[in-house]
């Protein structure tokens, strides 16, 4: 349970991009945000429109082009170096190539803003390393050399290395970029976990929507000119998420979070059944360009009421039978059997 709401980054006016001489290059107009201790904040936007350099910005690798940071009400440019590393952890994109390095070593790196000037590591950043290696599932690879991991194992490593720099504030910029399916919710539910039990406050950018909004506390949406931010039920509400797609091609349904492909439509169905084989039935039927009909017309689907029975379907002119949705959706998708 988070033991408080305290704010910890403040965003004040903030203009982002890039300068060259007299030449600036804003990416959005000047924006505010917040974020308070203990939470987990996601950053959504198209390709390009600025999330790392968002989140470069905030870690201090990137100037800003107008406004303030403020990290517990003191500015970013106030901050040492040292100060800043003390508070604020960043993870890139970038694949990090190294050589004669093993992952427990990339780990320990993590650690020297707290190692003194020969940078001797302390029980303390043994610990810190033991655990930012167990919690992120790599001590089986410990001993591995970072040259010899897979993208995905190296992206544990990374966030393992972040992990042990054990600052309140972890910037992380697509960090399941390279992760398969379950590690991506693995990693995402570390980072909940960390942010619930631990207070961190992490901020990362993602392009998996659904993910974002079943875990994060507050998005920060860029869309446009503009950031938004909200908890993921709130811009839910607003629609905020309808901007990010081509309403032409993407219909998002703000009901429930999913978004669908638009397509030709085929004609109706009226569905039978009930549960979760009908579920399943209408999303099928629909993916083969088929909309659902509420009335109990022709043609018609019967659902079966167990696994091991047959879809029933009636037509004006036939009736078959399909032992699976994708006998069923493999029907449906042949344009030559166009129901009519």
């Amino acid at each position: 349970m988070k033991k408080n709401l305290k704010e910890i980054l403040t965003i004040e006016g903030l203009k982002i991009g890039f300068s060259s001489g007299k030449i600036e290059r804003s990416l959005l107009p000047p924006f505010s945000a917040h974020a308070r201790e203990g939470e987990l904040i996601a950053v959504i936007g198209r390709n390009g429109i600025g999330k790392s350099t968002l989140l470069k910005t905030l870690a201090g690798l990137q100037p800003a082009l107008g406004g303030e940071i403020l990290y517990d009400g003191i500015k970013l440019k106030d901050h040492s170096r040292l100060d800043l590393a003390h508070k604020v952890g960043y993870l890139s994109t970038e694949i990090v190539k190294v050589s004669n390095l093993n992952v427990y070593d990339l780990v320990a790196l993590g650690r020297f803003p707290h190692t003194n000037w020969v940078g001797k590591i302390d029980a303390d950043s043994k610990k810190a390393i033991a655990e930012a290696i167990e919690n992120t599932g790599m001590s089986v690879l410990s001993d591995r050399p970072v040259s010899e991991l897979s993208d995905g194992e190296r992206q544990r490593a990374m966030i393992a290395r972040i992990l042990a720099q054990d600052t309140r504030i972890m910037i992380m910029d697509e960090p399941t970029a390279f992760l398969d399916i379950g590690s991506k919710f693995e990693i995402l539910h570390l980072l909940h976990i960390l942010s619930r039990k631990n207070g961190k406050t992490i901020i990362f950018s993602t392009h998996d929507l659904h993910l974002a909004i079943s875990q994060s506390d507050k998005i920060w949406l860029i869309i446009g000119d503009r950031l938004i931010e909200g908890s993921p039920e709130d811009l839910m509400i607003e629609g905020a998420f309808d901007h990010l797609f081509d309403p032409a091609s993407v219909k998002f349904n703000s009901e429930n979070g999913i978004y669908t492909f638009i397509g030709e439509n085929k004609g109706a169905i009226y569905i039978e059944g009930d549960g979760i084989l009908k579920q399943w039935t209408v999303k099928a039927v629909k993916r083969s360009g088929y909309s659902v009909s509420e009335s109990n017309t022709i043609p018609k689907l019967k659902v079966p009421l167990h696994n091991n029975e047959k879809w029933l379907l009636s037509t004006a002119k036939l009736s078959l039978e399909f032992s699976s949705l994708y006998e069923l959706a493999g029907w449906l998708n042949r344009e030559e059997n166009l129901l009519t």
